[in-house]
Parts: structure tokens; sequence; C-alpha cells
């Protein structure tokens, strides 16, 4: 495969000024001895002017005579070089790319939402210019394949009723997933020399169609982790509080009484509402 050539072509300013110098040169020669032979040199000095080429900061352009590829200009300036050369533009400036929302499926096999942003630039010209069609779409189709294959390598979240552990998902490793997706990407825009220079999730979500039951799913779960410290902590408080009784010697109670302790500092620590209490002022037996 034939690889990128930079060039420097000539000065432009050197042949600006031997071009001026040609063309008005013989346009006064040609008026003060009225001979027309100088017309010959006026058309040679126009045939030059095509010749001339800016090349802009973070621009470039590949040239190519008659079909057959010469070389790239990479280097900002201005220059002249074979009039007879087809001078393709192309910019070596970052682009963002926010690709579309895709519907997918997770590892799980569940619908989710996905695009990503990605930060790219033309590293190679001639693969760009002559290796694929057109590097910008194939930018966009490449992108929107890589999203897909990622989203199906990892679950979107985990779940403890599946038994689903996996070290990374979508939803909270953003960096290694990040990685992961900046890695596919780089590998299939490479035949068209674009180097990737960040790719990241932009949006992630559940599909419409799920997204009330995973909702759901997710506020259950939490609640139940909630529930589960509520009792942990319930259970020490209320051992806390019955050694400190019998340390301290303050009541004495059987074990139906502690039963009957234990049951309601359970319902008032673990309630969802405060606790309304109901004063004995006769005996422990009433």
């Amino acid at each position: 495969m034939k690889e990128e050539k930079l060039i420097v072509p000539a000065n432009g300013y050197i042949m600006l000024f031997v071009f001026l110098v040609l063309f008005f040169g013989s346009i006064a020669i040609a008026i003060l001895t009225q001979n027309g032979s100088y017309a010959t040199i006026i058309i040679l000095a126009l045939l030059l002017a095509p010749g001339f080429i800016m090349v802009q900061p973070n621009g470039s352009r590949v040239l190519l005579l008659f079909g057959k590829y010469v070389g790239t200009i990479k280097q900002n300036g201005f220059y002249w070089t074979n009039p007879f050369y087809t001078k393709n533009k192309i910019s070596l400036r970052a682009s963002n790319f926010d690709s579309e929302r895709l519907k997918v499926n997770d590892k799980l096999g569940n619908p989710i939402m996905i695009s990503t942003i990605l930060v790219w630039r033309v590293q190679n010209t001639y693969k760009a210019a002559f290796d694929v069609d057109n590097y910008e779409s194939f930018v966009r189709v490449q992108t929107d394949a890589a999203v897909r294959k990622l989203a199906s390598m990892y679950p979107y979240d985990n779940f403890a009723d599946e038994g689903l552990d996996e070290d990374i998902t979508l939803r909270s490793s953003l960096n290694e997933v990040s990685i992961a997706l900046e890695k596919e990407i780089d590998e299939r825009l490479s035949i068209a020399g674009i180097e990737v220079l960040e790719a990241r999730i932009g949006y992630l979500a559940y599909a419409q169609e799920i997204a009330n039951a995973m909702l759901k799913r997710q506020q259950a779960t939490a609640i139940v982790a909630a529930r589960h410290k509520i009792v942990e902590g319930a259970v020490s408080m209320v051992e806390m509080a019955l050694n400190e009784l019998s340390k301290k010697n303050i009541v004495e109670l059987d074990d139906e009484r502690k039963a009957a302790m234990v049951s309601n500092l359970m319902v008032v620590l673990c309630g969802d509402k405060d606790a309304s209490p109901v004063l004995n002022t006769g005996t422990l037996n009433l």
C-alpha cells in the first residue's frame, strides 16, 4: 500500500514576482514596440497563475498529476506548484462528531439508548483521500458500528437478583467503557488514516418501553438495601439497650419481657412513621 509523501513546493512569493514581471513586462513591451509576438509570453505567464496555492495552519493539499499521486503539502504557507496538478484540500484540524442516539441491546438483552461523542482528525492524507470513498461518512458509519458492538459486550447495570456481578457496566464504569470504545473506533478508522483523540459515551438510558419498569426495579433495590442497613442498626441498638439495662441493674427483665421490649424497639426503629408513645401509669403487670 502506498504511503503518504510530504513535499515542500517552490516559494510562492518568488514565483509571484516572476509572474508579475512576465505578465506586466510583456504587456508594456508589446505596447511600446507594437510587436504582437510578446503575446506568447503573456499566455505563458497566465499558465503559471493556476500553480499558486495557499495552505493554512492545520490544513493540507493532496497533489495529483493526471490521476497519479505526487505528494501532500502539510506545511502552511504560500507556494507554487505545477499548474497541471489537481489540488485536493483535506483539513488536519480536530473535528467533533456527536452520533445519533441508537437503540441497541446490552449484554443482558435489555434495549437501551446510547450515543457517543468522538474527537478525531486526519493523520494520513493518502489513506483518507484514496483508501476510502468518503472519509467523513466512513467515520460516522464505523463509529455507530463500534458503539453497537460495545453496548452488546457489557450490561447496563448490575442486578443482585440475577446473580450478576460484572466488574464493568455501561452505567458505572464510564472510564473503562470509554477506553474500550476509543480502542475499538481507532482500530476501525485506522484504514482511513484517522486518528482518534477522544471517545466517550454522550448519552445512556434504557429504551422508553422498559424505562419505567427498570426505574421501579432500581428503586426497589435501593429500598431493600436501605432496609437492610436499618435492620442492622436497629438490632445493634436493641442489643446495646439490653446490655446497658442489665449492666446498670436498672430493671430486671425475664425472657418474656425482653422479647416484648425487643419487639417494641424494633417496631419503633424500623417503622416508616414516627411512633406514638403510650404511657403506662399502672404497674408492669397491667
